[in-house]
């Protein structure tokens, strides 16, 4: 197959034909590459990819499987590459490979492909996002690792991985959420809905322990944040309406060292007090870099 490189992402392949690697014989291959004939290897000549993204593997879906593996056999083969005269590390199906270690086969069907190491890492990405039962966060953070370590958009992920680009950003967006949020979702104990409602709330950890603690729905769980939303802009709303005004001395202050600096300085000095704080706002990086310069001669 003669597919020109992408500069972005430096791979002989495109994504594409790489999903042809993972994707069941039933929904078809993207790729006009015709398919190599399985083989049969020796189950003890396989090892699992060292930089599979996957770490943990559901002891209880591992017995499921195994129990299929030893009635039916493997019926989709593995994905392989050689490193050595008869050895072959994994590419995709680590978790077959591992239900036939349980059901005691010693041989299982694989497919030799000639794939480098960010190929490799690229497929088995796919595979987790594919196959496995992945929560929000981490089918989120597999579209993440594809889009900062290939270069691919929303909308080619959306084409090539048949998710809506909607579906796609939406779970992106969970990982803007503290961690101990994102826990609380990977141990199953919040819902990408709840994830979601949570997303704007500025004190999202407190929030996401109220809704566990409750087993709230997410609708109630919305409601909340909502609610959360009301008050907070009250409170900055009565927060203004009770601050003083700035004497004529400060507010001359602040015009001189903006024009001595040459970006907006605020004082707010704290009433009845000698101390208070200064905050000077940049607009972009160039303000940032004269400022680190005036300040360190």
């Amino acid at each position: 197959m003669s597919v020109k490189k992408s500069k972005s992402r430096g791979l002989g392949r495109g994504l594409s034909a790489l999903m042809a690697d993972v994707t069941p014989e039933s929904e078809g291959r993207a790729s006009s590459e015709p398919r190599r004939p399985d083989q049969k290897v020796p189950i003890e000549k396989l090892r699992a990819n060292p930089n599979q993204p996957r770490r943990t593997f559901s002891q209880d879906q591992l017995d499921d499987l195994a129990a299929s593996v030893k009635e039916k056999g493997i019926i989709q083969p593995l994905i392989v590459r050689s490193v050595s005269f008869d050895e072959y590390e994994i590419v995709a199906g680590e978790r077959r490979w591992r239900a036939a270690q349980m059901a005691q086969l010693h041989e299982i069907p694989v497919i030799i492909r000639d794939l480098d190491d960010t190929e490799v890492l690229e497929i088995a990405i796919i595979e987790n996002i594919q196959r496995a039962d992945l929560n929000a966060v981490e089918e989120a953070a597999g579209y993440k690792q594809l889009m900062d370590k290939f270069g691919h958009t929303q909308e080619k992920l959306s084409q090539a991985l048949g998710k809506s680009r909607s579906h796609i950003a939406n779970l992106m967006r969970l990982l803007t959420l503290p961690m101990d949020v994102q826990t609380l979702v990977v141990e199953g104990k919040l819902s990408a809905g709840h994830a979601r409602a949570l997303i704007t709330a500025n004190n999202a950890s407190e929030l996401a322990k109220e809704v566990v603690r409750k087993g709230l729905s997410v609708r109630e769980t919305e409601a909340m944040v909502q609610k959360q939303s009301h008050n907070d802009e009250e409170k900055q709303t009565k927060a203004k309406r009770n601050r003083p005004e700035k004497d004529a001395d400060t507010r001359a202050l602040e015009k001189d060292l903006s024009a001595i600096l040459a970006m907006k300085v605020s004082i707010n000095h704290k009433p009845g007090s000698e101390t208070g704080q200064v905050v000077l706002n940049y607009e972009n990086l160039d303000q940032l870099d004269d400022l680190c310069a005036k300040l360190s001669r």
